[in-house]
């Protein structure tokens, strides 16, 4: 897997974000590969990223109450993933097509349109495009 930069998102069960992310936001599937915790129990590794991109997300499942504690609270209540396209109009229909949940409605900034969502967990995140 080499060029591929990560970050982590604590997640409730792998199936369910990976359908999230693959079906509702159209990303592709990197890796699904088993593994083992630090003290040899059973997980998963799993990747996905946008189509084309180059940043991709481990999905994470929460081991333990603390961190599930922390599931859809990652970023304090704020934005702390941002998802760029092309074509904004048509990615913002796609994703509410689909199911996905917008807390604000699009607007227009100086750096183009934006519109918040939040992903299966309730992280927020910023679609934003032109």
């Amino acid at each position: 897997m080499a060029n591929l930069d990560l970050v982590a998102l604590v997640v409730r069960d792998y199936e369910p974000a990976i359908r999230f992310f693959v079906d509702a936001l159209q990303f592709e599937l990197v890796e699904d590969s088993p593994s083992l915790t630090n003290d040899g129990r059973r997980k998963r590794w799993v990747v996905v990223r946008p189509k084309g991109g180059r940043t991709g997300i481990l999905l994470a499942r929460a081991d333990g109450e603390q961190q599930a504690a922390f599931i859809g609270r990652q970023f304090a209540g704020r934005v702390g993933l941002f998802l760029r396209v092309d074509d904004f109009d048509s990615a913002y229909q796609r994703m509410l097509d689909a199911g996905v949940r917008f807390v604000t409605d699009p607007r227009v900034e100086a750096y183009g349109k934006v519109a918040v969502f939040v992903d299966l967990e309730g992280n927020r995140w910023d679609l934003l495009g032109s």
